[in-house]
């Protein structure tokens, strides 16, 4: 994601304004294919959905050798959206069914932070290898990557699941978990950031003079897996809450010192500590989801998670590159920081208060 914004701009001459259209489109197909992804992994078997959508987000990756236009290059990506919201969905579906109830924050927060931790070490190697080779020997590097990740799905060993008979009746509930409206408005906010770091970061990095910014995705990297080493069992205590607050807050100054301060020391500490936020809050704000869900709603849970993961996830692209085409990159991170703060006040006296009323665990 970070070298796209530099190869769209670089190579393909596509104004700085206009960046946000063609990363927002790929947001933009996870969205439309989530509802619909939850009630598919509740109905049929999970790991054959994600064995096969995986396969196609995997060769769709050929796709942007012939991508020359901007046009072309907004389908390949929608394309490739809507094949990663089918496999986000299901993996993190059958994550859950193969995670003991008692651990399972504990469970959900170690699937996050691998997949986090991928996408934090991944751009930092693959700038290295946009700036050193090319974007074509980046997407075959990825081919590789994905071919080995369609091998490792066939091999997950799923548990057996009772196959449904009767025909359930449609409804949204089965598409958006209506009782999570409150947190999925909540979860927009730092969402919204969140949109704001894979794009932009690189460029940022470049315009403060900063060798590879790469380098920030390392620290943010880092900052997942501390995270790791408290949140989730903070969560399975009980303490729910105080780990959703606390993380917002602690993203909010970390933006604020990330746009205000300009070295290498404030890039990759404030690398860290957003790192350390998201990754204490992003699997709490999941079990908020997935305690107030019904067994046979888990997908539906998920699903409603991810939508407002990538909404916020789009608006921050989309909205990020006009801040950063007529403004600064250091206004979108002020934008980002003021998001994250607001977010602390909505969820302590909404949120958490119609979570209460509405848990089921």
């Amino acid at each position: 994601m970070p070298s796209i914004p530099l190869y769209i701009t670089e190579q393909m001459g596509v104004a700085q304004s206009k960046t946000g259209i063609v990363l927002a489109s790929y947001a933009i197909a996870l969205m439309f294919v989530r509802p619909f992804s939850g009630f598919i992994v509740d109905i049929y078997s999970r790991k054959k959905i994600l064995l096969i959508a995986f396969s196609g987000y995997v060769l769709i990756f050929f796709g942007y050798f012939w991508a020359t236009t901007i046009l072309l290059f907004v389908l390949v990506r929608f394309m490739h959206g809507i094949t990663w919201g089918l496999s986000t969905v299901s993996s993190s579906t059958l994550a859950i069914d193969v995670v003991p109830s008692e651990r399972r924050a504990e469970g959900i927060g170690y699937y996050g932070t691998f997949m986090n931790v991928a996408m934090a070490i991944g751009p930092f190697i693959a700038i290295h290898i946009y700036n050193n080779y090319s974007f074509e020997v980046l997407l075959w590097c990825a081919i590789v990557m994905g071919t080995l990740g369609i091998i490792t799905v066939a091999l997950i060993k799923a548990p057996e699941r009772p196959k449904i008979v009767e025909r359930q009746k449609l409804s949204l509930d089965r598409f958006f978990l209506l009782k999570g409206w409150a947190i999925f408005l909540n979860q927009l906010l730092p969402c919204f950031a969140w949109g704001t770091i894979g794009p932009f970061v690189a460029q940022y990095g470049k315009e403060l003079g900063i060798p590879n910014a790469g380098i920030f995705f390392l620290f943010w990297a880092g900052g997942i897996i501390a995270s790791r080493v408290f949140a989730g069992k903070l969560v399975d205590k009980g303490k729910i809450h105080e780990v959703n607050v606390s993380a917002m807050a602690i993203v909010a100054i970390s933006f604020l010192i990330f746009a205000l301060v300009h070295n290498i020391y404030a890039f990759c500490i404030s690398g860290l500590f957003i790192g350390v936020g998201f990754g204490m809050m992003f699997p709490a704000l999941q079990t908020l989801y997935i305690n107030m869900a019904e067994n046979n709603q888990r997908g539906t849970a998920n699903s409603t998670y991810l939508i407002g993961f990538d909404l916020g996830l789009a608006l921050g692209m989309l909205v990020g590159g006009y801040i950063t085409g007529f403004l600064s990159f250091q206004a979108l991170y002020l934008v980002a920081a003021l998001m994250c703060g607001v977010s602390v006040i909505i969820y302590w006296y909404c949120s958490r208060i119609i979570f209460e009323k509405k848990r089921l665990r």
